[in-house]
């Protein structure tokens, strides 16, 4: 087993994992502490270091608010299980898990970004465990990344001191772990030209951020999108908050430094870490993806439609019941007046679908409710098809009976458990056929991380049911819910009306 390996700043010790066959590496730093002068900077390259160096542990965890444990959120009961966490703004580690014996392997392999709305989260999260897809043949490495304001914030100062990444500083720790990994991912016996990088929620939207970055040509081969995939549907509706403008964060950061009393970049950097994190979260903002021009050139999802984006094949999905949208009104004369300013003509067809002409506004409204992530997927993969991209998309709906008293439905972030097959860590009385629906889960996606198809064989032998990629004249997908069955079945009328109207309304 690969136990010690050499990477280009020194030797790094590994440990067996809890099946000695893999090789765990936990901690090991993929540039110089975010700090001092570093902080709101691009990621600088890691000093060399004499000896072994012994990666055994998982480093701290990005700045962020301390999470506590909480009956009633059921993010804190699922998965903040320690809410004194080593933290610290040092945190530009990463960890590997590998079934390598050899150097020579060329295993493929498999970057993961965490989820936690670009403000928290992180790598030692229990669901994170990389050793079971490692046993399918696969090198795993999570990294971790800056969050929130320090990962986020825009100043024209830090414009001013470095045009060429004024912003982004948590993408940008992505991108530089990830070209770490390319750089060095074969002393773990992995493949540099056959990565694969995935995510959930803003994880999820990060590799859709990746995606569409000019700066990351032939840096990854296939890309992994779960619970991340947005775009406005009705008026009104929330959306995650995860784009600005460079000159909008500008402003923002602007405020900010007032807000902290600072009137320079310099005293800024001065802050003690913990005193600038509880302030940013008093302060109330929010930091995310800002359109720079540089990493982020638009949109991630206009671009996608755009082809601007490595055309590599993608797997993308949610859980069944997250995110929902309905309109945004209060009555009848409401909902009529907004299906006339959006549908204009086929306003009369929405309506219908609405039931309005024989139901109250609630029913109506539940009526024109559909999963934003499921409308934004839909077309996309209308489009990957008719825009002659035809790269492979593969569509899942994650719908499985989710156990414990809390009965709560396909929560977001719960097929976490199941893809990382570590339903054991888990609190809740998963039985039989959860494990079996992980099992397969877990292969479908060792199979798209080999070779960009998830079809193969299950682990039992068997061949796993036909997953075939989504078009827009057979737009079906895989139904993980008591089994794995792949759906040939469109999608409802509404959702067929509302995707029909977003190629009316958005071509000429």
């Amino acid at each position: 087993m690969l136990r010690l390996v050499k990477v280009e700043n020194g030797l790094v010790q590994g440990l067996p994992a809890a099946d000695p066959r893999i090789t765990s590496f936990k901690g090991i730093p993929f540039a110089a502490p975010p700090t001092g002068e570093n902080r709101w900077r691009a990621p600088q390259p890691a000093e060399d270091w004499e000896g072994i160096y012994n990666a055994y542990a998982f480093a701290p965890v990005s700045m962020q608010v301390r999470q506590e444990i909480d009956d009633n959120n059921i993010y804190t009961r699922e998965w903040a299980v320690e809410p004194d966490i080593a933290m610290s703004e040092d945190c530009l580690y990463l960890n590997v898990w590998t079934p390598a014996k050899d150097p020579s392997e060329k295993l493929p392999v498999f970057v993961w970004y965490f989820g936690g709305g670009l403000q928290v989260g992180h790598t030692a999260e229990m669901e994170f465990d990389g050793e079971r897809i490692a046993r399918r043949g696969i090198v795993v490495v999570t990294i971790n990344y800056r969050l929130n304001v320090f990962g986020f914030l825009s100043h024209p100062d830090i414009t001013a001191e470095a045009p060429e990444a004024p912003a982004n500083f948590g993408h940008l720790d992505q991108q530089a772990a990830t070209r770490w990994v390319k750089r060095n991912i074969a002393a773990f016996g992995g493949d540099p030209d056959n990565m694969t990088i995935g995510g959930q929620s803003a994880g999820g939207g990060s590799v859709m951020s990746q995606l569409t970055s000019p700066q990351n040509e032939g840096l990854f081969q296939k890309a992994i999108v779960q619970s991340g995939v947005f775009t406005p549907l009705y008026p009104g509706n929330r959306m995650p908050r995860f784009r600005r403008t460079l000159a909008e964060a500008e402003q923002e950061g602007v405020t900010f430094f007032e807000y902290l009393g600072v009137s320079s970049l310099a005293e800024a950097r001065e802050l003690d870490a913990v005193y600038l994190r509880d302030k940013a979260v008093a302060y109330k903002g929010f930091w995310g993806t800002v359109e720079d021009q540089k990493f982020s050139v638009g949109n991630p999802f206009e671009l996608f439609m755009e082809n601007k984006r490595l055309m590599v094949p993608v797997m993308l999905g949610h859980t069944s019941s997250e995110f929902f949208s309905a309109p945004n009104v209060s009555s009848i004369e409401e909902l009529r007046q907004m299906a006339e300013e959006m549908f204009g003509d086929d306003a009369e067809n929405f309506l219908k679908l609405c039931q309005i002409d024989s139901a109250n506004v609630a029913l109506s409204k539940e009526k024109a409710a559909v999963s934003s992530i499921e409308y934004a997927i839909r077309v996309l993969g209308h489009e990957n098809t008719n825009s002659g991209a035809n790269t492979p998309m593969y569509y899942y709906n994650f719908d499985a009976d989710i156990p414990g008293w809390d009965n709560p439905g396909t929560f977001h972030s719960v097929d976490l458990w199941f893809f990382f097959e570590t339903l054991a860590k888990c609190w809740r009385p998963f039985v039989g056929k959860h494990y079996d629906l992980a099992r397969q889960m877990c292969n479908y996606w060792a199979n798209f991380i080999r070779s960009g198809d998830p079809n193969g064989e299950d682990s039992t032998g068997d061949q796993l049911p036909t997953w075939a990629p989504y078009t827009s004249d057979a737009p079906y997908g895989m139904l993980f819910a008591e089994k794995s069955t792949f759906l040939e079945q469109q999608p409802s009328d509404m959702m067929q009306f509302l995707v029909q109207q977003y190629f009316k309304k958005n071509k000429k």
